[in-house]
């Protein structure tokens, strides 16, 4: 060479963080109101919603969405003019925004609708590579016309055959259930792999007015209950104990199937969208090859977010999991197919989660009188 040259190349390594779009879902409704007609409208707990929504299904939910997602909560809203289906403001709102669920707020009445609802994550899947669920607001009881028998059977043949497992239907019972449900899993203090049904987030605010039947026969655990194992998430309340709650919050999974829980769906989920960016920096990259060096340092680099993901807090003593547990090494796997196309196998483990607990009290008579 006849001249020295110097040449100083700064590498992206692709270290920095992805925006979190968990916890902020879309809610989609027919309303009145002109200002949220046909877009997209964002909201935060520091909006005040009376001046935003109006009194209709919409604005209602709404408010009880933000009531139960507390701190630092955000939404977006996209109205419906009736002319527009929740379909193509799902396809609108996604042009410009991500989410992590969509709330559906007119009530779903046929199994048609849970079934559009699989099919459109299936498409923003396959177009975008976004991955959401749906909560499904179904009609609560007809007053004037159903006693509690007749809202049951009415409610157990509308999902009866149903497999979709990305859908979790909400009767509104209580006019407003679909918003609790959706604030409540939006609740910062715990994280996406949370059931509902968690006590200790404390009891639900600002649900609606307890119905009755046309008897005037006030709802009872017992039609909870039988809802609860048709599929539905519904609130529920235990006996001498304050407050109301929520239990599961259950997809329309076919029997047998991995995703029957919403707090299964949603770490895997937040996983998809890690990892796929990771991928995606992969393409063309020979830092992924398959020589045994880069195979291991790659099974790092793909399960660095699934670490994240299990790391635990400890206070006072009190150990807090994270959202699945650690991975473990068989856990990760690269399997080179051809020499352009590579495998990689991660294996996501949830944590146990007590929502059965059976408490056996015995005597212990053996001790001697005393002398």
């Amino acid at each position: 060479m006849a001249i020295g040259k110097v040449e100083v190349n700064n590498l992206n390594l692709g270290q920095g963080g992805i925006p979190e779009i968990e916890r902020h879902l879309l809610f989609i409704g027919t309303t009145e109101k002109a200002e949220l007609q046909g877009k997209v409208t964002r909201v935060s707990s520091m909006t005040n919603l009376d001046e935003v929504v109006g009194d209709d299904a919409l604005g209602i939910n709404l408010k009880a969405a933000q009531l139960n997602g507390k701190q630092n909560w955000t939404a977006a809203i996209y109205g419906l003019t009736g002319e527009e289906t929740w379909a193509q403001a799902v396809d609108t709102a996604n042009k410009t925004d991500s989410f992590e669920g969509i709330v559906i707020i007119d009530e779903t009445i046929s199994a048609n609708g849970f079934n559009d609802m699989q099919a459109k994550h299936s498409e923003l899947v396959s177009k975008l590579g976004r991955w959401v669920f749906f909560l499904a607001a179904v009609p609560g009881i007809d007053v004037q016309a159903q006693t509690w028998s007749a809202y049951e059977t009415a409610m157990l043949a509308l999902v009866k055959d149903v497999a979709a497992n990305m859908v979790v239907p909400v009767p509104q019972l209580h006019g407003n259930n679909v918003g609790v449900l959706a604030g409540r899993l939006c609740d910062r203090s715990v994280t996406v792999a949370d059931t509902p049904m968690r006590v200790a987030t404390g009891a639900v605010l600002g649900l609606g007015e307890p119905p009755v039947d046309s008897a005037g026969k006030e709802l009872e655990m017992s039609t909870l209950g039988t809802l609860a194992n048709a599929r539905y998430s519904v609130p529920q309340w235990y006996a001498d104990y304050e407050g109301v709650y929520w239990a599961d919050a259950m997809t329309l999974e076919a029997k047998g199937g991995d995703y029957q829980f919403i707090e299964y769906v949603r770490p895997v989920h937040k996983l998809n969208r890690r990892v796929r960016v990771k991928a995606i920096r992969r393409i063309g990259d020979k830092i992924l090859n398959s020589t045994p060096a880069s195979i291991e340092m790659n099974r790092q680099y793909f399960s660095g977010d699934m670490r994240l993901m299990s790391k635990t807090t400890e206070i006072g003593g009190i150990t807090f999991p994270g959202e699945i547990m650690p991975p473990r090494e068989q856990d990760v796997t690269i399997q080179w197919m051809t020499k352009t196309k590579v495998i990689i196998g991660l294996m996501v483990r949830p944590h146990n989660c007590p929502k059965h607990i059976v408490v056996n009290i015995a005597l212990d008579l053996s001790n001697p009188a005393e002398a």
